[in-house]
């Protein structure tokens, strides 16, 4: 049996079981829902209900049986390692790759593919997701940073916890947006309509921000830079769908028809800033964007 323990960070106020689903996005919401009806999650000390309201500050303890035994196999699947020593690795992650596996889905994903072709990874996220430090959705390409020890674990998250990892993603988009740059600062949360997907919502959710710029206008699409002053799930795809310009492709936020027959968004993560966990340096790593954007960016400057 493990104790997870947590201060709530959210404005406003939210069903208990809505932001446990958010926070612990590895647990289901049956499992959080049966952990709450065991009496086993306690809020300020007490037994709650799943309709109980949560408010920042509050502790949240969570009683979690220990996980059944599950065999994650190493497979020998192509790996872009940008850059690897004792401590780190940098991988450029593909389109259409999922980066650790989940109930119903524990083959061909990033995690199989670390298992094989580098073996020592940090311990703290468990057997499903051992060395990731944050993730990709499925159809974004572009960097990832991955831990091989719990040290490094550790000290990379808290960079990223605290801001100080910088995460610039490339996005195109529909429409051609009004201002050069700009910020979106919302609350995310999920979907009313659909737990599956990230909405923007009044109260209850949790704070999202990204830093937006243009680098090139295609007449109905644009070509942006995003950078993350946070990470939570589907937070670009989000943001740009908030403000009237959904990134070409996804399949999820995205209404608007493809006429290039893609696979998936157009979101690539870029550039990727960390201070290495170990020696203190400044690291910065580039991803080329893939061949499938690049192809579509020289269709729209023909046309």
């Amino acid at each position: 049996m493990a104790t997870l323990r947590k201060k709530a960070e959210l404005q406003g106020k939210q069903r208990l079981d809505a932001y446990l689903a958010e926070v612990y996005p590895q647990f289901s919401r049956s499992f959080l829902k049966k952990l709450i009806e065991q009496e086993s999650i306690l809020l300020n000390g007490r037994v709650v209900k799943a309709g109980n309201k949560v408010k920042a500050g509050d502790t949240i303890e969570l009683d979690v049986p220990e996980a059944e035994e599950i065999s994650v196999v190493p497979q020998d699947l192509p790996l872009d390692i940008v850059y690897q020593d004792h401590d780190i690795a940098v991988i450029n992650k593909p389109q259409g790759m999922v980066t650790h596996p989940a109930p119903g889905n524990y083959e061909g994903t990033l995690v199989n593919a670390l298992l094989y072709h580098i073996g020592d990874l940090s311990g703290i996220n468990g057997q499903l997701r051992p060395g990731i430090v944050h993730r990709l959705d499925k159809d974004t390409s572009g960097l990832l940073i991955i831990a091989k020890n719990d040290g490094a674990h550790k000290a990379l998250a808290e960079q990223i916890a605290q801001k100080t990892a910088q995460r610039i993603y490339l996005a195109l988009v529909y429409g051609n947006i009004k201002d050069e740059e700009g910020t979106i600062s919302t609350l995310l949360g999920r979907d009313v309509r659909d737990r599956k997907k990230m909405a923007v919502v009044r109260a209850g959710g949790r704070e999202a921000v990204t830093n937006y710029r243009v680098l090139e206008r295609y007449g109905n699409y644009t070509l942006v830079e995003c950078r993350l002053k946070t990470g939570r799930t589907h937070q670009i795809r989000v943001h740009m769908k908030y403000i009237g310009h959904p990134v070409v492709g996804d399949p999820v936020y995205c209404r608007q028809k493809d006429p290039f027959g893609l696979s998936g968004q157009l979101l690539h993560a870029k550039r990727l800033e960390i201070i290495h966990p170990r020696t203190g340096e400044e690291m910065v790593f580039e991803a080329p964007l893939p061949a499938y954007f690049t192809e579509v960016l020289t269709q729209l400057k023909k046309i």
